[in-house]
């Protein structure tokens, strides 16, 4: 009984949803019209949840986030420098496990910012520096719509197969009208919906998941449709596994000791590693709709979607041991 309670802890809901999401589309495809229908939907669920994001996330919090700018710049460091460097390195091992189509998924996560609710959620529980936290989590997920973009066309190359049709110029066209024009329309609009909004934020959490669920079942029939299971072997699956295990111990790892090596007090330390290690599934799924084409959004998106998962379980043990020392430590 312990242990099934302990289970249910560690594995978030909402992961469990996109994984019936998956079987899903797995056993009944969306298909014909049908396909078409849930495409045009999912576009304008994109749009109305850059639009939100853009109505949420206030001026001042951008400029409260420039003030620690040390802990900043290292967790910047880590999402937007760290991640994809190790992506890069791995190829050697990682490729010839997994396949080209996953290890592109890999590239693709490496290049997406860092998660907001919870790494905020994660250095709470462990009694880390909370504001930093907020402001470098909103800041991460504000300078990635504008940074992930370009380094997936840097980490897959402008005219790759992955890449949706068009190449860099049709890619950035997408970026600027399914992204940042909601974004930008969601921060004027700010000054007539902001209250709304903050006042709703629970409520209006739906739209986030919602979007992200009508991407994953759009994206996984589409791939479904066009053989993805036969692509994919489960040998491929199981050595993803291990890579995103091996890609966020080495993460940890890594970012612990340089916060430690630059003179960061515990509080600041656990910040940096719960900021830094992060990689966001609320993102990446709708960007992933722009920026690619549908034959490979299913293995573009496998890779973030299990490393999402292991990233929870395991930070949720890691606050957990933070939140129990002395509180003079």
């Amino acid at each position: 009984m312990f242990a099934a309670r302990r289970l249910r802890a560690l594995l978030d809901p909402f992961t469990l949803i996109l994984i019936g999401v998956v079987l899903l589309a797995t056993l009944l495809p969306a298909q014909g019209r049908a396909e078409e229908g849930f495409r045009w939907l999912t576009h304008a669920a994109i749009a109305l949840l850059f639009f939100m994001h853009g109505a949420k996330l206030s001026r001042q919090q951008v400029i409260a986030g420039m003030t620690h700018w040390r802990l900043h710049l290292v967790i910047f460091a880590c999402t937007f420098v760290l991640f994809p460097l190790l992506g890069l390195l791995l190829k050697p091992l990682a490729e010839p496990l997994v396949g080209p189509s996953l290890y592109m998924g890999i590239l693709y996560m490496c290049a997406l910012p860092a998660t907001v609710q919870s790494a905020i959620a994660f250095t709470s529980l462990a009694r880390g520096n909370i504001p930093a936290a907020i402001c470098s989590a909103a800041a991460s997920s504000l300078i990635g719509i504008f940074l992930t973009p370009l380094l997936v066309l840097w980490l897959l190359g402008a005219g790759g197969d992955q890449v949706a049709g068009g190449g860099t110029l049709e890619a950035i066209r997408k970026i600027v009208v399914q992204l940042l024009i909601p974004f930008v329309a969601g921060q004027i609009a700010r000054r007539w919906i902001g209250d709304w909004v903050a006042r709703n934020r629970h409520w209006l959490k739906n739209v986030d998941q919602t979007s992200i669920v009508l991407v994953v079942y759009t994206a996984f029939s589409q791939a479904v449709n066009q053989g993805l299971w036969a692509q994919v072997p489960a040998v491929n699956l199981v050595a993803l596994l291990v890579l995103c295990c091996v890609m966020l111990a080495i993460v940890l790892a890594l970012v612990w000791f340089v916060a430690k090596a630059l003179g960061f007090d515990l509080a600041d330390r656990i910040t940096i590693l719960f900021g830094g290690s992060k990689k966001s599934l609320a993102t990446g799924v709708p960007m992933a709709q722009v920026l690619f084409s549908a034959s490979s959004m299913g293995a573009m998106l496998l890779p973030i979607m299990i490393f999402h998962q292991i990233q929870l379980m395991v930070c949720a043990v890691l606050a957990q041991r933070f939140s129990q020392r002395p509180e003079d430590e």
